[in-house]
C-alpha cells in the first residue's frame, strides 16, 4: 500500500482536511470548549519535547496519522537535531519523546538518543517492534535501548493476528511477538529491571476505545497466556479523524457517525488533561505544534517562535493552543493522548 502522498490523494492535502473536518452541522469544537468554561484553556508547561525524526517507515498502516510509509523521504538532519539539544540544554525539559514514521531509521538516531541523555532526560521510542526484525543491523537495538535506559511505547492494536495484521499489513503480529520476546529478554517490561516497556491499542474500526484498565488487563492476561510476554502499561488511544483513518471513515460510510459519535461524548475533564497542555512537538523540518495531530495537519503554534531557531520559551508556555474539529478525538470518553486516557 502507498502513502496518501504517494497516490496523490486528495488527503495527502491538510487543507482539504480540514475543509472536510469544518463541514457539517457538527458543533465547532471551539463552541464546546465555551460551554464548558475553557475556552481560555492553555500550556500547563513543557514536560515533553516530542520529536518526530522522519516519516520514513517500513510499515504502511491503515490507520496512521502520519502517512508514513517505505515511500515517505522526509528525515530530520543532524542540524535540525541540533537545534533541538541547543532548547534542551538551555531550559528544564525533562522528557524526550521520539515518534516517526520508525524514529529508528534516521541515520542520526543512535547519536541522538545518546546525546540527550548525556543531557539526563528521559528518552521515550516509539517503536512499531517489526523495525527491530526487519534487517539484521536492527537486531540490537534492545541493547540499544537497554544501554540508554530508553523508555519503549509500541504500538499494538490487538492480543490478536486477525485484528493487528488487519491495521497494521500481514504478518505483522508475528514479527511483532518476536521484537517483544527480544525486549523482555534483555528486561523491558520485567519487574524490578527498570527498563520499561509500553503497548499502545487503538481500536481497529469506528468505534471508541473502551476502559484502560480493563483492556490493559485483558491485554497482560492475553499476551502471557499465549506468549509468555511481559509489559508494563497499556496506553489506550482513540483514532483521531486526519489522514489515513478519515479516508477510511469516508470509503466505510462511517465518518458522520464517527464524527458525531466524538461531539457527543466530549468530556470537560478529558479537555483539561489533554497533551498539548504539557507537550510541544516538533516536526522533522524544526517547525513546531502544540501536538503531534496539529503537526499532521500543519497547524502551526501561534506564538513561541514556529521553528526551532525562533524558540521563545516564556512566549511558548504561555501560547494560545491552536484547536479544530480533530481535537474532539482527544477530548471524547475518558479522553485520548500519547501517554493513553486522559481521566
Amino acid at each position: 500500500m502507498k502513502s496518501l502522498k504517494a497516490q496523490g490523494h486528495l488527503y495527502a492535502d491538510t487543507a482539504a482536511q480540514i475543509e472536510k473536518l469544518n463541514e457539517g452541522s457538527f458543533t465547532k469544537f471551539t463552541r464546546k470548549l465555551e460551554e464548558s468554561g475553557l475556552e481560555n484553556m492553555r500550556p500547563t508547561g513543557i514536560d515533553i519535547m516530542q520529536i518526530n525524526v522522519g516519516k520514513m517507515c517500513n510499515q504502511t498502516c491503515k490507520h496512521c496519522h502520519v502517512d508514513a510509509g517505505p515511500d515517505r523521504e522526509e528525515i530530520m538532519t543532524r542540524k535540525t537535531m541540533e537545534l533541538c539539544l541547543d532548547i534542551l540544554k538551555k531550559y528544564d525539559i525533562p522528557t524526550v519523546d521520539l515518534t516517526g514514521g520508525a524514529p529508528e531509521m534516521n541515520p542520526h538516531f543512535r547519536w541522538f538518543v545518546e546525546e540527550v541523555s548525556k543531557l539526563g532526560k528521559q528518552v521515550i521510542d516509539r517503536c512499531n517492534l517489526t523495525i527491530i526484525r526487519a534487517n539484521p543491523k536492527y537486531h540490537d537495538l534492545p541493547d540499544f535501548f537497554a544501554e540508554h535506559g530508553v523508555e519503549v511505547v509500541s504500538s499494538l492494536p490487538h492480543y490478536t493476528a486477525l485484528r493487528t495484521d488487519r491495521q497494521r499489513g500481514d504478518g505483522v503480529f508475528g514479527r511483532s511477538i518476536e521484537a517483544l520476546q527480544m525486549l523482555n529478554e534483555k528486561g523491558y517490561g520485567m519487574e524490578g529491571s527498570g527498563l520499561t516497556l509500553n503497548l499502545v491499542y487503538n481500536p481497529t474500526g469506528a468505534i471508541l476505545p473502551g476502559p484502560q484498565e480493563t483492556l490493559e488487563n485483558e491485554f497482560k492476561k492475553q499476551l502471557r497466556r499465549k506468549f509468555g510476554l511481559e509489559f508494563n502499561n497499556l496506553f489506550v488511544i482513540t483514532n483521531l479523524p486526519i489522514s489515513r483513518f478519515l479516508d477510511y471513515l469516508i470509503v466505510s460510510g462511517n465518518y458522520e457517525d464517527y464524527m458525531q459519535k466524538l461531539v457527543d461524548a466530549f468530556n470537560p475533564a478529558a479537555a483539561r488533561g489533554v497533551m498539548c497542555r504539557n507537550t510541544i512537538s516538533i516536526g522533522w523540518d524544526g517547525y513546531i505544534y502544540d501536538c503531534d495531530f496539529n503537526q499532521m495537519l500543519e497547524l502551526k503554534v501561534r506564538q513561541g517562535g514556529r521553528h526551532l531557531s525562533e524558540f521563545d520559551f516564556e512566549k511558548m508556555v504561555n501560547r494560545p493552543i491552536a484547536m479544530d474539529q480533530h481535537c474532539y478525538g482527544c477530548t471524547a470518553g475518558a479522553g485520548s493522548s500519547c501517554g493513553g486516557q486522559t481521566t
